[in-house]
């Protein structure tokens, strides 16, 4: 079984920062690309960034030049640092790893979602 545990969501105020971490848990697991989707209330989820092992990041045009998506291998963890959130940012954030497992092949798992909120 793969576990994703993010935390670092909260309630902040527009112009400010929040950093999201994600650690994926599990035996025997090959993690292929970790990333951040976002769904806001009555919208589609979204693509906020994603990074494939060893490839290069990726970001929704939103959020691009404000997230920066980063990767520790070794803890098999992801982090997302958001800056000049607005609050068009607010949504619960879901973490994403794609994963290969013996006898399970390749598959997405999700993490249960945090929340951001940017409000003055």
């Amino acid at each position: 079984q793969v576990q994703l545990v993010e935390s670092g969501g909260g309630l902040v105020q527009p112009g400010g920062s929040l950093r999201l971490s994600c650690a994926a848990s599990g035996s025997r697991l090959t993690i292929n690309a970790m990333g951040w989707y976002r769904q806001a209330p009555g919208k589609q989820r979204e693509l906020v960034a994603r990074i494939p092992t060893g490839g290069t990041a990726e970001y929704g045009n939103s959020v691009k030049g404000r997230f920066t998506i980063s990767r520790d291998d070794a803890k098999n963890t992801v982090f997302l640092q958001m800056n000049s959130l607005s609050p068009n940012d607010t949504a619960l954030y879901y973490c994403n790893a794609v994963v290969t497992r013996i006898f399970y092949g390749t598959r997405d798992y999700w993490g249960q979602g945090t929340q951001v909120t940017v409000s003055s």
